[in-house]
């Protein structure tokens, strides 16, 4: 916001005092002063838009080797239920940060969608909201629950239409390096 405000000050005066020639002839010095400023704006916005650029979370591959045969058991049991896997991605997350995740589902079909979240996680929570912003499902499981950190439900789609899923995990000693990983799968038999 203060860098579009900056940039409509800058048009402004590039307006006033650039294009009226007789502010120009009538001050040589002011041609060098505004030079100056001009230059001194840009460095200013770019190290403004540098800065906002660290501030992104970035999705990262990630992958804990300590629940890789949770993951392996759950393909193998949804798919002797006649489920297969729609998509799969094992990403980095940040504690307490959702993880929106944007999917198109068909009308009548029947899905399953599986998190599974860092074990050393607190609490796990996933939010399913439909395309006019509807929350449809909301799951919790906390650390000390039967299915700890796995969060897993089926789903039939009233619509077909694109689906927001937003996986959560809470990490009071690790805030970032999280993994996490989401499943979702399409019944097909």
């Amino acid at each position: 916001m203060l860098a579009l405000s900056l940039l409509y000050s800058l048009q402004l005066f590039t307006l006033v005092f650039i294009t009226n020639p007789y502010i120009l002839d009538k001050a040589p010095k002011m041609k060098s002063h505004l030079t100056r400023f001009i230059l001194l704006f840009v460095i200013t916005i770019i190290a403004f838009s540098a800065k906002a650029q660290e501030d992104v979370i970035r999705l990262e591959n990630c992958m804990n080797e300590s629940y890789k045969t949770e993951i392996d058991s759950l393909k193998t049991l949804f798919a002797s239920k006649g489920y297969e896997i729609v998509r799969e991605a094992s990403v980095k997350m940040e504690s307490e940060y959702e993880l929106p995740i944007v999917l198109p589902l068909t009308q009548g079909a029947w899905y399953q969608f599986i998190f599974i979240g860092d074990p050393s996680s607190k609490l796990y929570e996933v939010r399913m909201y439909d395309w006019n912003e509807k929350q449809v499902v909301y799951k919790k499981n906390q650390w000390g629950d039967v299915d700890g950190n796995i969060i897993s439900y089926p789903y039939v789609s009233q619509f077909t239409e694109y689906h927001l899923i937003k996986p959560v995990q809470v990490n009071k000693q690790k805030k970032k390096g999280l993994c996490g990983y989401v499943m979702l799968l399409k019944k097909v038999k």
